[in-house]
């Protein structure tokens, strides 16, 4: 395998899949495993390098597949491994990689290794998850919080411990500390490499480790800025995680991930980072060549932010990531959609163009949402409907995920939008309905045939998937930046406005490129960028 076959994963373009909201195939009103492969050749057709599938393993689906009970297996809602084997070859078939979702800090309380472990103290997996004595008070062992609500300990009668859980209380989280679980993990992963795969998303990869001594975490400053993707409705969002979670032990032990992984060819791996500090984290566990492949934050996955602030994060990583590499994204499937989020009221179609623009042209690679080709909007799902165990602390203040959730949307005439033909596990949106596949296939000017011919034009561009990045100084609402490598350099300009704005170029024998889908042109030494439109210009 050449090293360009081996890096594909550089600049690449991943497609994130929920299973669960795909395409429901057997009419039991989830998404599965086959209704996936049964649109492999849509989702090539937008051009996209990868797809990623979240959690499909055996599961009580208490936290919807990412409370895992078997690591090696199907969940039946979703299929059979041969379901899944056919999935990988048809991807390939089609020129696609295939990543997975592992979640690897913690198990359901169903896995039969938490079962043995809460037995007794001197069982063979007593250590395998994070016990600790109760104060002589009988309350928990320190004020670590759990991201979902409440304590991070829950309480076994049978053993007369704590245990420790960073989500819900069915989700105990493993003990890293111990050497054989290290071992047993990397097994899992050595079972679906076998099986063809081609990368890992790896959940909450910065959550492996926890502090030995269990020291309470300190409060997070008046001043400081929460960065943790929490809602402000959260008080995990009060403190400093310092002890509970993005502990130095993380690294010697994705060292030894990356070591298997040397093992296979091509192989990949993106990182989930939410941390007080997450781009340092990032730099930390992608740069050199020995740890993750890439990562991301959720820097760019909360609200709408202005130019400045993007260029500030932008420029924050460039400055300490080295050789290390990012993976952006705007949604996924924890997140409010972005053009809900980000166009707050705009017109959204020309607002979601802009926003794919910014996501492929930054330095690194991209994870587009099922649904973002689209520009769907977040649903509104009522609190009868509600699913996600997140959303039910904190409603209505905080509507939990499942409006990012909702089911796919393929033929607009169809009940439930063609997802399913019987009502399913959260409510199609109305709203969703009229920019279903079958109706922008028709529009040259949809959101849908956008994203694929921008995939496809960016494809070609070298700079924009290996060059270096450099911000350069725009006008109120504009961002302005080049990418360079050895082949091309790009000078890119977006207007992130409703108004026209003219962004000085100052730049010599700049030639507008052509076949990108944007409207932005050069007059003299300044770019002209009509509303929500961008710029890209090769330097000659």
């Amino acid at each position: 395998m050449s090293k360009v076959e081996r890096d594909w994963w550089r600049g690449c373009t991943i497609y994130q899949i929920y299973p669960r909201s795909y395409l429901d195939s057997n009419q039991d009103g989830i998404g599965d495993l086959p209704g996936i492969v049964s649109r492999l050749d849509y989702i090539a057709g937008l051009g996209v390098d990868a797809i990623w599938l979240s959690p499909f393993f055996t599961s009580p689906m208490k936290d919807f597949g990412y409370d895992v009970s078997d690591y090696r297996s199907v969940d039946p809602i979703f299929g059979d491994l041969d379901d899944f084997k056919r999935l990988v070859e048809k991807s390939h078939a089609l020129g696609m990689k295939v990543m997975i979702d592992l979640v690897m800090s913690h198990t359901s309380d169903q896995h039969l290794w938490f079962q043995e472990s809460s037995q007794d103290r001197t069982n063979p997996k007593a250590d395998w998850y994070v016990w600790a004595d109760p104060k002589p008070d009988g309350t928990p062992p320190n004020n670590w919080l759990a991201m979902f609500g409440g304590s991070a300990w829950a309480w076994c009668a049978k053993r007369r411990q704590y245990y420790m859980h960073n989500f819900l209380s069915s989700q105990p989280d493993l003990n890293y500390h111990n050497p054989e679980v290290q071992d047993q993990m990397l097994e899992e992963v050595r079972f679906w490499l076998d099986l063809g795969v081609d990368g890992f998303r790896l959940d909450t990869v910065n959550y492996y480790f926890h502090d030995k001594q269990l020291r309470d975490n300190p409060p997070l400053p008046k001043d400081a800025k929460k960065t943790l993707g929490a809602p402000e409705q959260n008080p995990y969002s009060l403190q400093l995680h310092v002890y509970d979670i993005s502990r130095p032990d993380n690294i010697g032990f994705l060292k030894r991930l990356r070591e298997l992984l040397d093992q296979y060819e091509g192989i990949t791996t993106v990182g989930e980072i939410g941390a007080d500090e997450p781009l340092k984290i990032m730099s930390d566990y992608t740069s050199g060549s020995d740890k993750l492949h890439m990562a991301y934050t959720f820097d760019l996955l909360n609200v709408f932010h202005e130019p400045t602030y993007i260029r500030e994060v932008v420029e924050r990583l460039e400055n300490q990531i080295g050789d290390g590499w990012a993976c952006w994204a705007l949604s996924n499937h924890d997140v409010v959609r972005c053009v809900t989020r980000w166009a707050n009221g705009r017109d959204r179609a020309p607002f979601a163009k802009l926003l794919l623009g910014l996501l492929l042209s930054l330095r690194g690679s991209a994870c587009i949402y099922q649904g973002e080709e689209l520009g769907l909007p977040e649903a509104d799902v009522p609190y009868e409907r509600l699913q996600d165990p997140y959303a039910l602390p904190f409603w209505p203040e905080y509507k939990g995920r499942d409006g990012c959730r909702t089911p796919m949307v393929w033929e607009s005439a169809k009940p439930y939008g063609g997802f399913s033909s019987i009502d399913p596990w959260l409510p199609v949106s109305e709203e969703h309905l009229g920019l279903a596949p079958d109706v922008q296939e028709k529009d040259p000017n949809s959101v849908l045939n956008f994203y694929r011919g921008f995939i496809h034009w960016r494809k070609r561009q070298s700079a924009l998937k290996n060059g270096s990045i450099r911000m350069l100084d725009a006008p109120a609402g504009g961002l302005l930046f080049e990418r360079c490598d050895e082949e091309q350099r790009i000078v890119i300009a977006l207007n992130m406005t409703a108004e026209t704005i003219r962004v000085p170029c100052r730049m010599a024998n700049v030639e507008p490129m052509s076949g990108h889908g944007y409207s932005g042109e050069l007059e003299g030494e300044d770019i002209v960028l009509p509303p929500y439109q961008a710029f890209f210009g090769e330097l000659k």
